[in-house]
């Protein structure tokens, strides 16, 4: 099962920074980076069904500029939004007063 997840962790890893869409490219490989080696199989098997949305859908989830349909509103959802607040301050592109 190890070789499976490290498997599917590789391929994730390539997605995410393959995007074709700026943005979603350095949020969602900068969170694979981070975030790939503590998700579990069900992570994982969430943060591939987002890989496989389009670009301008998941950045529009992420950003909270669309609500986030039910199917993949999940835990790893939560960090994703979580990790991009949390670069945003770190970088100091957080919101304006």
């Amino acid at each position: 099962m190890t070789d499976t997840l490290d498997t599917q962790r590789k391929k994730l890893r390539i997605r995410a920074w393959r995007r074709g869409f700026k943005e979603a490219d350095l949020i969602l490989g900068r969170f694979c980076d981070d975030n790939i080696d503590s998700l579990d199989k069900a992570g994982l098997d969430a943060f591939e069904a987002l890989l496989d949305q389009s670009d301008q859908d998941v950045y529009g989830w992420i950003i909270g500029r669309e609500p986030v349909p039910a199917e993949f509103d999940t835990p790893v959802m939560d960090r994703l939004k979580a990790f991009r607040v949390d670069a945003d301050a770190a970088f100091g592109d957080g919101p304006k007063a």
